[in-house]
């Protein structure tokens, strides 16, 4: 199958997204599937091999001088060409935002397509498909990219597909006028799109109700990754190392699990444990690490925290065997959940919120506990629970880490993607004829 696959870059920061996508091409190329990873806005940052084609579509520089002035919206072919080079944008992109409450102008513009300011990027799009080899069916990395459905569809008369893979966390942080008129726009452009694939049960449900997309019409393609490296640690040790691996945003919680590791810790006094934390976090984001750190400091606890930064794949397994229990105390409805299927794939068990995707995660591979939603003491109740008894944490370590395995891996994702697809080509032909 020839199979086009656009992929959104994060302005250089490490991407759950962007991992997902990267790893999926990389297993369908393996498979002998011919693959197009064709990145926009910026180039892609990713802890395996990339595989994703050199070139930018859609150029992060571009779209923003387009949209800040109409000078730069008449700028010749050449000049938008060297702003397009992924070196520059890359470059750039390390001072950029993905704050969406900064983002409202911009994300309507993409939304209105062909009629909005962006009309040339719309054009550019479609003169670049019509140069390359017709794929069979062509996927969209969210639904902020809906726009470009209807000009896919029709320069290549060939399906499209759209992923829902946690961008209503972005739509959630628009400001409300903003908000309110991106939903709209989405919803309108629903019937362009010809299958949506979500990665999560939770997603799809979630979604189906936000975007109006007819539950049918959802194809579930669970989270997959690539198991090669992580390996479960054996040995029992004396240490309790509580870990935090997510994006540093008050979102994903991590002064939560500050606060309930205040509370474990007042309940088990003479435990010799740790907090350790990793995960990218942008220049905006240092007062809520430091705000994390002071709830430890000010409870008499400040030795016992840790901050690795962003790692990379040898960092973040080598992050992960060190850990006894994993826990990223997200504040909203997670659909994704990546990091906690990478820690059970190193035989860690988590605690985590009863809430969004976690909770098919962990009732699917049995690696962890569930606990009470935004409640400080039953998150310490989770993490004493796996500290008092050593055993069973030691057996949530070992379904995680089989769990994982028997559930999630890219294989297994990549399968049921390539399903997905052959079930949509089978509807267009049906519908063709």
């Amino acid at each position: 199958m020839k199979i086009l696959s656009i992929t959104a870059g994060a302005a250089g920061m490490y991407c759950g997204s962007c991992f997902r996508d990267n790893a999926l091409a990389a297993e369908l190329l393996a498979r002998g599937h011919d693959v197009t990873l064709q990145p926009v806005y910026t180039p892609t940052l990713v802890d395996e091999p990339n595989v994703s084609a050199p070139k930018v579509l859609f150029g992060g520089i571009n779209i923003y001088l387009q949209q800040s002035s109409p000078l730069f919206r008449r700028m010749p072919r050449f000049v938008e060409r060297l702003l397009d080079s992924p070196r520059l944008i890359r470059t750039l992109a390390r001072g950029s935002t993905t704050d969406a409450s900064l983002l409202g102008d911009l994300t309507l513009s993409t939304l209105d397509g062909r009629s909005g300011v962006l009309r040339k990027e719309f054009d550019k799009l479609v003169d670049w498909i019509r140069s390359e080899p017709l794929p069979d069916v062509i996927n969209i990395p969210n639904s902020l990219l809906i726009a470009m459905a209807a000009p896919l569809r029709e320069a290549t008369g060939r399906p499209v597909c759209c992923t829902l893979q946690g961008e209503e966390l972005f739509l959630q942080g628009l400001l409300p006028a903003y908000r309110a008129r991106a939903l709209a726009s989405i919803q309108r452009q629903v019937p362009t799109v010809d299958r949506f694939i979500a990665v999560s049960d939770y997603c799809a449900s979630f979604m189906a109700e936000l975007l109006r997309i007819p539950a049918a019409r959802i194809d579930v393609v669970p989270l997959g990754i690539n198991l090669q490296g992580y390996e479960r640690r054996e040995a029992p040790r004396d240490r309790f190392a509580v870990g935090y691996f997510a994006r540093i945003a008050p979102e994903k919680g991590l002064q939560e699990l500050a606060r309930a590791y205040v509370a474990f810790r007042r309940r088990a006094k003479h435990a010799e444990a740790r907090l350790e934390v990793a995960g990218y976090m942008a220049p905006s984001q240092s007062g809520y690490l430091d705000g994390a750190r002071a709830i430890l400091e000010g409870a008499g606890y400040g030795g016992e925290f840790s901050y690795h930064g962003a790692v990379d794949r040898k960092g973040k397994l080598a992050f992960l065997h060190e850990l006894d229990v994993l826990s990223v105390p997200a504040t909203y409805d997670e659909p994704k959940g990546m990091f906690l299927l990478e820690a059970m794939a190193s035989g860690v068990p988590v605690v985590q919120p009863r809430r969004g995707a976690f909770t098919e995660v962990v009732e699917k591979t049995g690696g962890g506990l569930l606990v009470t939603p935004d409640d400080t003491d039953s998150l310490a109740d989770g993490l004493h629970a796996l500290w008092s008894d050593r055993d069973r944490a030691r057996a949530l370590g070992r379904q995680a880490f089989e769990g994982v395995r028997a559930h999630y891996s890219i294989q297994q994702s990549a399968a049921r993607l390539i399903q997905a697809y052959q079930a949509t080509l089978a509807e267009r032909r049906t519908s063709v004829a």
